[in-house]
């Protein structure tokens, strides 16, 4: 299903990724949405005890491409004209007397006028990309003031970098930009070392409040973890084991265990899907066990708040889990997605959904597919190759992507797409023609600038 998949803030998968290829009905390979890690790589070192080099932000490779582009034409001497040309230049003149003073009729004054005008323009636009860097390099990067308000628990994961942590920042409404905390970083010396866990940071804080307080021991909080909405399994036992330092080894052997002793649906046979996304914050001493089961027990809770029968619970959140990687960042758009994906199930139609294909490949961090993923019928979460809903869950729903899947919206929609990767804004459609109009509005948007092209490579 094409797509404008929603990546929870806080989240260590790819963010706002957009599959929308196909759209259900389409063919070809998806675009790739174009991360700040795609890049050349800085000549500065990454500020962090052990990390990667950022690579450029686009700023700075447009500010590369255009000292590229200056020294070449510095190089390149202007071509000397041919005999022929010079003759055919000189030809385009009037012959005249010199002493006699050329007048100048009302239309050669206009052709002047037009000349001046157009060279004027041509000035204005060959000056403004180098005028617009100077002004973008000059001008401070966004940046909040103070220490913030309200309250937000941040999460960094172990072999996360100073580029990961700034993205990730902005991504929470922590800092205002990534280049203000990134640019911070550089400055350093020496370099801070940053701590996997949970951070108790706030809202709208300066890119130094921020660093301060991630490197501030007493703000990072004990026993405490986050998993974002969407989380697969492997990566929640990660923050898990982050937060509370419970070794992995002892959480990936606890969550081994029959689903049943956690009180699982009889279809389960592990525990995707039913470890609730939120923050939590344990006593110190509990098990493994303990862990997965209090996280288990909040699933049911949320699935009860929703009006769920227990003999529901295992059908809502398989397509509870589709629809979070599927609907995008409009949690409005929740209840229509649902409802598309439960037409095309009463009308026998396959799902067609990227997301359920990449979950079943292993690639749990991304929806892109190949057409040879998408053909392949011997991965059961394939739903373009296979009926009806994937053999279980591709991650852990939230409150209202379990609402969405049992209370969808009123609706005879058969197709979503995208039509603004930035925003997220997507149409949905009942007709192929309607669905084939709303992907060419895509491919407009795409085409419309640089920028936005940068969503759709």
């Amino acid at each position: 299903m094409t797509q404008f998949p929603s990546e929870p803030h806080g989240s260590s998968t790819d963010r706002a990724p957009v599959d929308w290829h196909a759209l259900l009905a389409g063919d070809g390979e998806p675009p790739r949405a174009q991360q700040r890690a795609v890049g050349s790589e800085p000549s500065s070192p990454e500020p962090v005890a052990v990390a990667a080099e950022r690579p450029m932000t686009r700023r700075e490779a447009r500010e590369a491409e255009q000292r590229r582009a200056a020294t070449v034409e510095a190089e390149v001497p202007p071509a000397k004209p041919s005999r022929a040309e010079r003759r055919a230049a000189a030809s385009d003149y009037e012959v005249h007397d010199p002493e006699q003073p050329r007048r100048r009729g009302p239309w050669g004054c206009l052709v002047g006028l037009v000349i001046v005008a157009a060279l004027v323009a041509g000035a204005v636009f060959f000056l403004q990309g180098p005028i617009n860097a100077l002004i973008e390099r000059f001008t401070p990067a966004a940046d909040y003031t103070g220490a913030g308000t309200g309250e937000v628990i941040f999460m960094i994961h172990d072999g996360e970098t100073g580029s990961d942590i700034a993205e990730n920042l902005v991504d929470e409404g922590v800092t205002a930009s990534y280049d203000a905390f990134y640019d911070l970083l550089l400055e350093q010396t020496p370099e801070p070392e940053f701590h996997p866990g949970a951070y108790q940071l706030a809202e709208r804080m300066s890119s130094q409040a921020a660093l301060d307080a991630l490197t501030d021991p007493a703000n990072k909080l004990e026993n405490t973890f986050v998993i974002p909405e969407g989380t697969a399994l492997p990566d929640v036992l990660v923050a898990i084991s982050e937060g509370t330092g419970i070794p992995i080894e002892e959480l990936q052997a606890a969550a081994a265990e029959p689903p049943a002793n956690y009180g699982l649906p009889a279809e389960a046979t592990t525990l995707e899907g039913f470890l609730f996304p939120a923050t939590y914050t344990l006593d110190p001493g509990i098990d493994a066990h303990g862990v997965l089961q209090t996280l288990v027990d909040r699933q049911f809770q949320a699935l009860d708040a929703a009006g769920v029968p227990a003999d529901q619970r295992w059908k809502t959140i398989v397509l509870a889990s589709i629809v979070q990687r599927e609907a995008g960042s409009d949690t409005e758009d929740f209840p229509k997605v649902a409802r598309v994906f439960q037409n095309r199930l009463d009308q026998g139609m396959n799902l067609e959904s990227d997301a359920t294909v990449a979950y079943g490949t292993g690639n749990t961090h991304t929806v892109w597919t190949t057409d040879a993923e998408r053909a392949d019928a011997s991965n059961l979460y394939n739903t373009y190759a296979n009926p009806g809903l994937p053999v279980g869950p591709i991650g852990n729903p939230g409150d209202v992507a379990i609402n969405a899947a049992f209370h969808p919206a009123d609706g005879t929609w058969l197709f979503f797409v995208p039509v603004n990767l930035a925003t997220g804004e997507t149409v949905f459609s009942t007709t192929v023609e309607e669905h084939e109009a709303a992907v060419a509005q895509l491919q407009e948007w795409c085409a419309a600038s640089e920028e936005n092209a940068a969503y759709c490579e």
